[in-house]
């Protein structure tokens, strides 16, 4: 049964852009045609001249629509989280072929390039803690939401779990339009870039494998009947509290260095909204760990003695006390 749902689930995922793929696809191939009938001239014309509305447009339908659809029609809205690893790629690659598209052919293989590493990067990540099944459980914040909600949830879905997707998915990958906008030259701060870049994939993938090995551990320990480890305080995690977060925004400010070198720095405001909505997500992380009676005593001293985001030194317990007195 678990096999039937899991390939049903894997060739929903794989199905389900098609709409958007082929329709960009017949764009590419009539834009230019001269037999095309009014209507459709008139179509491929305002997808010529609006290549950011277009991906809104193409987003709305395909992924707020269709996406929710399916997700009420499921009763899980799993798929938005193994999309959010898939999207990027297909926007950075929908810049990179729009017609009106003009840049730096060695600056877009570079940006191309990072954004699969980053791309494969974070879906290994999601296959491997989901146990690689597809679909077998949703995001417990929508869990916890349809729960709050109750039978107003399969509308409230729409809004909450894809609309605000688009709010921020898209801001966040304009800089991957910035770089296919302007043609210049590569300079030494597309260097700098690359490197903020890697540094938060790199980052965040060893953040990501140690959790997943604690989490391994501590799964095994439970089925054997022993104590597990109240937290992770270890490798990148003794430096800081959440150092997948931090790989993570290295990531998007990385590249917001390349737009703001092709002076398009006002798309820094997607990875800014990112950014506060992740301080957010943080504290839904660790509200939720406090209240775990398991956890809540070592959590809290974790809290007291380690950075949030940025890595740093730890802090005293005994100077925490000091203090306090």
């Amino acid at each position: 049964m678990a096999c039937c749902r899991n390939l049903k689930n894997a060739a929903i995922a794989f199905l389900v852009p098609l709409p958007s793929i082929f329709f960009y696809l017949t764009f590419l191939n009539h834009y230019d045609s001269p037999n095309s009938p009014s209507l459709w001239s008139t179509l491929w014309s305002w997808c010529y001249h609006h290549p950011l509305l277009l991906a809104n447009a193409l987003f709305f339908l395909n992924v707020n629509v269709l996406f929710w659809v399916i997700g009420v029609i499921q009763s899980s809205h799993w798929m938005i989280d193994p999309y959010w690893t898939v999207i990027p790629v297909m926007l950075v690659h929908y810049y990179a072929t729009h017609p009106l598209g003009h840049y730096d052919l060695w600056r877009s293989r570079i940006v191309v390039l990072l954004t699969w590493v980053w791309s494969v990067r974070l879906t290994h990540n999601y296959f491997r803690r989901e146990g690689w099944q597809w679909g077998a459980r949703e995001d417990w914040r929508f869990t916890e939401m349809s729960q709050q909600y109750g039978k107003q949830w399969w509308w409230m879905s729409f809004f909450a779990v894809y609309v605000s997707q688009q709010i921020f998915l898209i801001p966040l990958s304009l800089p991957l339009y910035a770089v296919h906008t302007v043609n210049q030259p590569l300079s030494m701060w597309d260097f700098v870039a690359s490197v903020v870049c890697l540094c938060g994939i790199l980052i965040a993938y060893f953040a990501d494998t140690q959790l997943y090995e604690f989490m391994s551990r501590n799964n095994k320990l439970k089925g054997r009947g022993k104590p597990v480890a109240p937290v992770l305080d270890s490798g990148l995690w003794y430096y800081c509290r959440h150092p997948n977060y931090f790989g993570e925004q290295l990531w998007w400010w990385g590249l917001v260095v390349f737009a703001w070198n092709l002076g398009l720095g006002w798309t820094f405001i997607g990875a800014l909204v990112n950014t506060l909505c992740l301080a957010y997500v943080t504290k839904l992380v660790e509200d939720r760990m406090i209240k775990k009676e398991s956890r809540a005593q070592a959590f809290g001293l974790y809290q007291k003695t380690t950075s949030v985001w940025i890595p740093w030194f730890k802090s005293s317990p005994s100077g925490i006390k000091n203090k306090n007195a």
